[in-house]
């Protein structure tokens, strides 16, 4: 059974640089199944070039026409969609996003089967494909960068234009930090991101007690989780799953680390109902230590109240003023400088991409070949014949404009 598929070019602006496929992935993909046809379309924006692909003995074209698959990155453009298609996107529609309204009804009129990369999950409903610990690189790295700036202590470059995460290690290894106490939120793959960079510049890990508790002469870092920075009112003490299933039993206790840390980086998932971390009257408070936020997280107006909006890869970086709760200039002496971007995985496209290709090639293209043994592609499909499907029928009121 031949099923053709292309490696799209992104059309979005601005640009996205990733690629779902880095040469060394596809020819790996191509080996693996000799009997699918894999093409490329043309790209002058890619983070991989055409030569780069037809080195590695790919076809290379203008025209994709004649394939059954069509795999991108971000939102296809409705005069780019090719009807009678199978595509894969991350197309924004699954939460309702007004912007998208348009291209998912265009989706259904031009009968495309639309499958989603955040809806491609395990039969526990886990996501397979996420780019959660290339944002926890980049965020701890513009965290360290928004801190020079703000200080005047050393200037790290955007990073955009490096390479890859060794380049980004490399820059920091060449900064001398002081003494300062930095503090991460989060168990999964977001905080884990973060923590490679702090453990490449081999800054200290310590303990809760020791990190509330002590004086350190060295930076020092503590990764938390939920139950650290929440209590249940009660004082009991339970478990993770205990938070979870009964969040309006528990209130926050950030303020405790708060009070004793510099540098924060909130790489943790917040669930609806949770106690925020912290709120826009407790960073008023003098108790309130933090002076440098990445909130990797991005939940805007949330749980994390420095973060009034998401900032852009052009321009990162904000500052929060405690009293009046608005933004100023982050020099401004009262400004805690705010990190807030929420699509870091766009400043790192070459190890973003080569995760990627390796997510799919193990999850998604097998299940063209084995009739969808673990149904991966009948969870992640959102339209079909013009309609949607049973599992994404709750979106028909929002393509019908209601």
């Amino acid at each position: 059974m031949n099923i053709k598929f292309a490696i799209i070019k992104e059309r979005k602006n601005p640009p996205d640089r990733r690629v779902v496929f880095s040469p060394s992935k596809l020819s790996e993909a191509q080996k693996q199944f000799p009997e699918a046809t894999f093409k490329v379309e043309t790209s002058d924006i890619r983070v991989f070039s055409d030569e780069q692909y037809k080195n590695a003995g790919l076809e290379v074209t203008e025209n994709i026409s004649d394939c059954d698959v069509m795999i991108g990155v971000k939102e296809v453009p409705i005069k780019a969609l090719i009807p009678n298609k199978k595509y894969f996107f991350f197309s924004h529609t699954i939460k309702k996003q007004p912007y998208n309204r348009k291209l998912l009804k265009a989706i259904l009129e031009k009968n495309i089967a639309l499958y989603d990369h955040e809806t491609i999950v395990s039969n526990k409903g886990f996501r397979l494909i996420g780019f959660g610990r290339y944002a926890g690189i980049v965020g701890a790295y513009n965290g360290f960068r928004a801190w020079g700036l703000k200080y005047n202590v050393w200037n790290l470059p955007k990073a955009g234009p490096l390479p890859n995460q060794v380049a980004l290690i490399n820059e920091l290894n060449n900064i001398k930090l002081p003494n300062i106490k930095i503090l991460l939120t989060g168990s999964g793959k977001v905080s884990n991101g973060a923590q490679e960079m702090l453990d490449a510049m081999a800054i200290k890990s310590v303990s809760v007690q020791d990190y509330l508790n002590n004086t350190f002469n060295e930076p020092v870092y503590c990764k938390i989780d939920v139950l650290d920075y929440n209590k249940r009112k009660d004082e009991k003490i339970i478990d993770n799953l205990d938070f979870f299933n009964n969040p309006q039993d528990y209130e926050s206790n950030f303020m405790r680390f708060a009070k004793v840390t510099d540098y924060y980086i909130a790489g943790h998932f917040y669930g609806d109902g949770a106690p925020y971390l912290y709120t826009r009257d407790d960073v008023k408070s003098s108790d309130f230590n933090i002076k440098v936020v990445a909130d990797v997280s991005c939940d805007v107006d949330g749980p994390v109240a420095t973060t009034l909006r998401a900032s852009t890869i052009a321009a990162p970086i904000y500052g929060y003023d405690p009293n009046t709760e608005s933004e100023i200039d982050f020099k401004d002496d009262n400004a805690i400088v705010v990190m807030a971007v929420d699509n870091l995985p766009c400043e790192l496209p070459q190890d973003a991409s080569e995760g990627f290709g390796e997510q799919f090639l193990k999850h998604v293209i097998p299940a063209f070949f084995n009739n969808d043994a673990d149904g991966v592609l009948q969870r992640a499909k959102i339209t079909e014949n013009g309609k949607l499907t049973e599992r994404f029928s709750y979106l028909q009121d929002y393509v019908d404009g209601n």
